[in-house]
This record gives structure tokens, C-alpha cells and sequence, in this order.
């Protein structure tokens, strides 16, 4: 473990496995990071991608993984937010990689009538813990492919949102051992400006994007090695939003 990993956490927890948690599971182990990996369909379904992180990771539960971890990333599409377990995670940092889609999700009505973004709803649940919005507008094999040392030339940025400082201090030092710089981007309530519909979702990272299905779109993005995006970039981006109706955001497609 380098003197980066050990300024960040001991142990990293994810609550959901899919794609998004198992490239942040991937980087942390890489990076010389403990990972414990949950789900929402038990430890046993988890070996093959132990197996194949090695001896840094292990299953669990997902309150298991939220006891063992100093910082927990929450890779759980937001439809399943609530099955997220308070308790043990009250106390900890959680990085919310969560969006809002209405076709996956369902409508729900405090986000489509903007009183609240996606994470905010998040925090609202896990009232004990301090959330912090992360990882949730880049691709999954882009998050992988990306990733560079820190002072690189070609190192991208993300950006993160949160109401606790500390929290996004945290944060921002587990994107550094990852490989990306981290760009505050403000609150919770500002959460909304690297959500879907907005100049930093998805598409800088990857460039011209041909119209598609989801479906094609996913394995697309796989033969497709990314396009850097530079904190400044971020930032410039960032700045540009203009806030769109949440419940009018749909699952990158031809539609």
C-alpha cells in the first residue's frame, strides 16, 4: 500500500457489485485498497469477481460491508436507495453513484418537481451518514481506462457534491488514489449540474457518440478508449449547466 492509499482508507466498502462498483472495486484493489463487495443477491453470487480481485477483496452483506468499510461507495441503481441499510452505515462517509432515470426508476414526484436532486433524496434516508455524489457520470469501462497516476498529463477529473466538507475531502482523496482528480462542484442542491441531461454527463468522456439503444450503447463503450477530460474542462462544464426537468431523463438511446 503507498503513502496515497494509506491517506485514504484501510478498507473500501461497496454496496452493489454491477458495473459502476466493480470498476471502483477493480481501481481500489489496484491501488492497494481492502474491498469488501455486496449486493443485493448474497456474497456466494460474488466469488467469481473475487476470485478474480484477488486476496484484497471479500464478500459480504451489504450492512456487513458497510460495518467493515471506512468509506462506502453505493453503486445501487436509485430505484433500490431505501434497501440501502441505515444503521450500519450511520457514521460513514458514502459516495452516491446513483442516477435518476424514470423509464428504470419509476417517476418520483419531489425529483421530477425539482424540490429535490437524486442524492439529497439519498441523504434524506441515511440521515447518519455524510453522502457524497461521485462516480456517477462516466461509463464504467471509461472509469477503467481513464484512470491515471497523480501528475500525469492525461489524468481526468470528476466532479463530486456534497454538504459535508470533510466528507468531500474523503472523497476527493479516494478519486486521487483511483486516478482522478476531483472537481467540487458544490452541495447536494448542486448535485443536479453532473446529472443526465447536462454537459458533463458521460458524453466528454467519451466523444462523437453514434445514436443506439442501451444495449448497443454499453458495448460500445467497451471497444471505445475514452477521451481525457482535464479538471479545468470539468469545471467549464460544470459552469454551463442549465437545470432540466429530472423526470424527462432517459437511459442513453436512440429516443
Amino acid at each position: 500500500m503507498n503513502e496515497r492509499s494509506e491517506a485514504v482508507s484501510r478498507t473500501l466498502g461497496l454496496i452493489g457489485s454491477g458495473m459502476i462498483g466493480s470498476s471502483v472495486a477493480r481501481l481500489a484493489v489496484a491501488a492497494g485498497l481492502e474491498v469488501v463487495l455486496s449486493n443485493s443477491r448474497g456474497p456466494e453470487t460474488l466469488a467469481d469477481l473475487v476470485a478474480e480481485l484477488g486476496g484484497r477483496a471479500r464478500a459480504a452483506t451489504p450492512a456487513q460491508a458497510a460495518r467493515a468499510a471506512d468509506l462506502v461507495v453505493a453503486a445501487v441503481p436509485l430505484k433500490a436507495y431505501e434497501r440501502l441499510p441505515a444503521e450500519a452505515l450511520a457514521g460513514k462517509t458514502v459516495l452516491d453513484t446513483a442516477n435518476y432515470y424514470p423509464e428504470r426508476d419509476g417517476h418520483l414526484a419531489e425529483l421530477d418537481a425539482g424540490e429535490l436532486t437524486s442524492s439529497a433524496l439519498m441523504q434524506r434516508h441515511l440521515a447518519g451518514s455524510r453522502v457524497v455524489k461521485a462516480f456517477n457520470n462516466i461509463t464504467p469501462h471509461q472509469l477503467l481506462t481513464l484512470a491515471r497516476p497523480a501528475g500525469a498529463p492525461d489524468r481526468s477529473a470528476l466532479p463530486i457534491a456534497g454538504d459535508d466538507a470533510a466528507a468531500k475531502t474523503e472523497a476527493a482523496r479516494l478519486l486521487d488514489v483511483l486516478g482522478y482528480d476531483a472537481v467540487d462542484i458544490g452541495t447536494l442542491a448542486d448535485s443536479w449540474r453532473s446529472e443526465p441531461n447536462t454537459p458533463v454527463y458521460i458524453q466528454p468522456y467519451l466523444g462523437e457518440m453514434p445514436a443506439m439503444n442501451v444495449e448497443a450503447f454499453l458495448r460500445w463503450t467497451l471497444q471505445t478508449p475514452g477521451v481525457v477530460v482535464p479538471a479545468s474542462q470539468v469545471g467549464k462544464l460544470v459552469e454551463t449547466a442549465v437545470r432540466q426537468p429530472a423526470g424527462e431523463a432517459r437511459l442513453p438511446s436512440d429516443g
